[in-house]
């Protein structure tokens, strides 16, 4: 029997268990593959003992409705720059890569399946350049890997965020009120964008286009002025002003650089700072984008995903990412797709249609 590896790294995601599952059952169809999971990405094989758990059609049965992920995940896994607690209680980063390289080898695997946004991509590229057969299956709400049209993940983000601003809505009109609500995204506006577009907010602020604070204002104002009295702000976390820089703290070691959040909060604080006498409030929805069940579309998407990279596995195609293209499954090189990020067009379609209905960016 040949050994097929998955790991799930970065954020937790609606729609991991559903890839997982689809590896597991396109594997069994061959009789000649065996599965395993390692725990919290790559963490759980570089444990010693390793840390992992072998797949089949029976314990992956009915997970592809579950949110979450069956193996666990980490964002602090990265083996390139692992932190290491020293005695001394200083944090030291190490790179290992060729330790990760020599595990895969002593467990017998033949082939590795890591499902991650861009930075598992970059674990994915990085271990293929040293020989590791490698597939990846792009993974996350932001959407913001290339190559692919949509991420799974991301619908049932979208989803969260537009129930969540619908209610916002009723609230906003029954107390006049300018409601901010931060969704994630990172540096990618499409969870903010789509969310608007689907609620029907007033304005959308994203990071590619920085706004004018005078524009976002005279745009609330107008909402007064007409009698309706009351404004829907979506806004990404890394959105931020023409002449401000994006809200954020200092993440934990082994991490993304810096943690982002809370700009619904610099945004109000600002408007107050400008004289706006409107009531504010502020929602951040936070992780409840990424919890619970994936929306149909996510289940689809995720398992065919899981189905063709194991396809991929068995025709030796390796170094490539699954993609959704033109509504087609196909692939393309792990190395292109972490090339270039993705990031909303502020000259394309959806945001000229939304500007088109009246919507502003402020700019």
């Amino acid at each position: 029997m040949k050994k097929v590896l998955i790991t799930t790294g970065g954020g937790d995601c609606p729609g991991l268990n559903a890839v997982i599952r689809g590896i597991t059952k396109r594997a069994a169809k061959t009789g000649e593959w065996q599965v395993w999971g390692s725990f919290e990405a790559f963490n759980g094989l570089m444990e010693d003992p390793p840390r992992l758990m072998q797949l089949n059609e029976s314990n992956t049965a009915g997970i592809h409705v579950q949110g979450g992920t069956l193996i666990g995940t980490t964002n602090k896994g990265n083996p390139m720059r692992f932190p290491v607690k020293k005695a001394d209680g200083t944090i030291e980063i190490e790179n290992r890569l060729p330790l990760l390289i020599q595990k895969i080898k002593n467990q017998g695997f033949d082939a590795v399946i890591n499902i991650g946004g861009d930075g598992s991509q970059e674990i994915s590229q990085a271990l293929f350049e040293q020989g590791i057969p490698v597939v990846g299956v792009p993974k996350t709400i932001d959407n913001d890997l290339s190559s692919t049209d949509f991420t799974f993940g991301f619908q049932t983000a979208v989803q969260v965020a537009s129930d969540s601003l619908d209610r916002l809505v009723t609230t906003a009109a029954s107390h006049h009120r300018v409601m901010i609500m931060e969704v994630m995204g990172r540096n990618a506006g499409w969870i903010s964008l789509y969310t608007a577009l689907s609620g029907g907010a007033e304005i959308c602020l994203i990071p590619e286009i920085p706004y004018d604070l005078e524009k976002v204002i005279d745009r609330i104002k107008s909402r007064y002025d007409d009698g309706r009295g009351f404004v829907n702000i979506v806004i990404a976390e890394g959105a931020y002003a023409k002449d401000g820089t994006i809200t954020s703290s200092k993440g934990e070691e082994g991490r993304q650089a810096v943690k982002l959040g809370g700009v619904a909060f610099t945004l109000s604080q600002q408007l107050k700072d400008a004289g706006l006498e409107a009531d504010i409030r502020e929602t951040i929805l936070g992780h409840i984008q990424r919890g619970g069940t994936p929306v149909a579309f996510d289940r689809v998407i995720a398992s065919v995903f899981g189905v063709k990279a194991m396809e991929l596995v068995l025709d030796r195609k390796f170094g490539q990412l699954v993609v959704l293209r033109n509504n087609d499954f196909s692939s393309a090189p792990i190395k292109e797709a972490i090339s270039t990020y993705n990031v909303v067009d502020p000259s394309g379609t959806l945001v000229q249609a939304a500007k088109g209905m009246g919507m502003c960016f402020g700019d």
